[in-house]
């Protein structure tokens, strides 16, 4: 346990916000798993739906720092081309 009080409040922020990025890591991994399968399914409109969440929720997490904002980019386009291939398979 931290003896310093500069320590103590870092640990009460460091709290603080693990719990608030949890919020926001959670919400994306589960948008980015609907969107594989829905993608995998092979419903073009049900896929490009939940992909486009999937990539709001990329963006927002990229924006409050949960994420690197390259890490967000570089699964978005991993999804979208998906979405593409499908799309243009169907």
């Amino acid at each position: 346990m931290a003896n310093l009080k500069s320590q103590i409040k870092r640990n009460r922020q460091n709290e603080k916000r693990r719990l608030r990025n949890r919020v926001y890591r959670g919400s994306t991994n589960v948008a980015i798993k609907n969107a594989r399968k829905a993608l995998e399914s092979g419903n073009v409109e049900e896929a490009r739906e939940a992909t486009m969440l999937a990539v709001s929720r990329l963006d927002k997490a990229a924006q409050k720092s949960v994420l690197h904002k390259k890490n967000a980019s570089r699964r978005k386009g991993r999804l979208m081309k998906q979405l593409a291939a499908l799309e243009n398979a169907a």
